[in-house]
């Protein structure tokens, strides 16, 4: 069996990236990805294309040279697909690739974070609202261009499920129940005999006997980006909320900087947590291609995307209610005090009228 092992990273790096600006990253020029035209109908249906290059590699893994391909996307995420060839008799010896090292000894993970540092510092003023590189969304993609035989893919699946669902939840195939077996290999797709996508939490099986992965891991890339963006995103809600109910039990001043500024955090922060998440969603809201469609379609439904957005949903909707709860508490604080302020000039009338002659 030939083909290659696939790396995805996803690294959140800023609020947002000004891409317009950036041409050069790592000294590279850069240039937004161009999928095949294979069977993409119709035509004219835009595709999120993100920047990508593909600077110099000298970097070896298990003995083969290792592809660094760098992605920008304006959500404010690096993305890496490192791409290794290899060749192995058995599907099961697949399984050594699961925690990668690089043949220097680095792991890769570690290799990932480093040129991900070196990627901002290349970026510079394009990032805007930096933030630290935290842990990646990572993710695994085995890619086979040569089966054994000239049987379709799904007909090779049938004949090795147990090795296959082994690869995908590395657990040893002893391990693994029918269950597990037919959940990890419940969702996949196919266009033709010759390829075949499987898709799971932790990793996928592409088969193309073409040896053209790319659009495939474009589509499972963009999908790893939604799920890291949609991570960081819930992560940062919760801390918020968990602050603007922690400040909303503090005693407010009416006329002082306490509620305004409360109020000016969470009406900036409201509006830049639903655009993020409108701009998460749109990069992959055109598919021209109806198998990369439902391919992501397939991966969207096991990274359970629809879920960590309506998570998003539900966190602005408690930001709007506490919003709406500190802006109500502040108007009738000051109408109070007007009020007040109306009967002691009321009361300095009435004493000056009969008092003040």
């Amino acid at each position: 069996m030939r083909g290659e092992v696939v790396y995805l990273y996803a690294f959140d790096v800023a609020n947002e990236i000004a891409t317009r600006e950036v041409r050069h990253i790592l000294g590279q020029p850069t240039s937004p990805f161009e999928p095949r035209a294979a069977h993409l109908l119709p035509r004219d249906v835009p595709l999120y294309r993100a920047l990508t290059v593909e600077p110099p590699s000298n970097h070896t893994l298990a003995g083969q040279p290792l592809r660094v391909i760098i992605r920008v996307f304006e959500v404010g995420v690096v993305g890496f697909t490192m791409r290794s060839p290899f060749a192995v008799e058995q599907l099961s010896a697949l399984g050594q690739f699961h925690q990668p090292r690089l043949d220097s000894g680095e792991p890769l993970d570690e290799f990932a974070r480093r040129l991900c540092a070196e990627v901002c510092s290349s970026l510079g003023k394009s990032l805007v609202r930096s933030s630290p590189i935290s842990q990646p969304e990572a993710y695994n993609v085995f890619c086979l261009a040569d089966l054994d035989g000239e049987r379709p893919a799904w007909e090779w699946l049938e004949a090795h499920r147990q090795a296959a669902a082994s690869l995908l939840a590395e657990q040893p195939t002893a391990d693994l129940s029918p269950q597990q077996i037919e959940e990890s290999l419940r969702i996949r797709r196919s266009f033709t005999g010759r390829d075949l996508v499987v898709i799971d939490w932790d990793a996928s099986l592409v088969v193309d006997r073409d040896g053209y992965f790319d659009d495939v891991l474009y589509v499972l890339e963009l999908a790893n980006v939604q799920l890291e963006e949609y991570r960081v995103m819930d992560e940062r809600l919760d801390r918020h909320v968990e602050r603007a109910y922690r400040d909303l039990e503090q005693p407010m001043s009416v006329w002082g900087r306490g509620p305004t500024r409360m109020l000016d955090w969470l009406r900036r922060f409201r509006v830049d947590a639903t655009k993020l998440s409108d701009e998460v969603t749109h990069i992959t809201k055109f598919f021209g291609d109806w198998y990369l469609a439902r391919v992501y379609l397939g991966a969207q439904e096991r990274f359970h995307l629809a879920q960590w957005r309506q998570s998003i949903e539900h966190r602005l909707g408690q930001l709007d209610e506490v919003y709406q709860v500190i802006q109500s508490d502040v108007y009738e604080r000051r109408m109070l005090w007007l009020e007040i302020a109306v009967v002691v000039c009321f009361l300095i009338d009435l004493f000056g009228l009969f008092f003040w002659k």
